[in-house]
């Protein structure tokens, strides 16, 4: 496998009060800034999925790509439009990762990659909630660009939002990750996710 990694952060933030989430600051740095420090030595290349003007991001030298349908899709559109930009360059997949989420594990892709099989072509991360059981988290995920007509027609004509129910009809499979009490897929939603990811990131900085 040849694998590129797109960093999904077009979402609408509604719940910070708009704007980018991936260019709010916990210890001294962006968001975005500690997605691609884990991300990066982990594929072989990387684009940003974001709406809007990309001269935003300039500083973080990467490709900024936007959703290639139309009505802020989800991020299933963020897929489709990393899947596009990585079957140009020659990669069989992309592995995204949310722009909000500072301390998803550094061996994320190749975990991925075990669960992929004859009958799973597609392989999205989980973890163990004492209370909820198996919680999945499919913004990280590993998707072979060969699907994108598919993921495209999903989203266009079926009205597909829901990445769970797209994946499985490929097969998926959930690959989990027992890292207890490291809050691996822990994401910023609100103002009070930002003080909790800030209080944590000394901690998770090298793990």
């Amino acid at each position: 496998m040849k694998i590129a990694g797109v960093i999904l952060a077009g979402g609408l933030a509604r719940r910070m009060g708009g704007g980018d989430k991936a260019l709010l600051e916990i210890d001294g740095r962006p968001l975005l800034a500690h997605v691609i420090g884990r991300l990066t030595p982990q594929v072989g290349a990387v684009v940003l999925n974001a709406n809007g003007d990309p001269a935003r991001f300039a500083r973080f030298g990467l490709d900024v790509i936007p959703d290639t349908v139309e009505g802020f899709a989800g991020p299933l559109a963020g897929v489709l439009a990393g899947m596009r930009w990585a079957a140009a360059r020659g990669f069989s997949h992309v592995a995204s990762a949310a722009g909000d989420t500072p301390f998803f594990p550094r061996d994320l892709v190749t975990r991925l990659a075990s669960g992929l099989s004859d009958c799973n072509r597609i392989a999205i991360a989980a973890t163990n909630d004492p209370e909820r059981g198996l919680s999945e988290h499919p913004t990280f995920g590993l998707w072979p660009v060969d699907l994108a007509d598919d993921l495209e027609t999903a989203l266009t004509t079926g009205n597909m939002r829901k990445v769970i129910v797209w994946a499985s009809r490929h097969g998926c499979a959930r690959v989990v990750f027992d890292e207890a009490g490291s809050f691996p897929f822990f994401n910023v939603n609100t103002p009070g996710d930002l003080e909790e990811a800030a209080r944590l990131a000394p901690e998770r900085s090298g793990a």
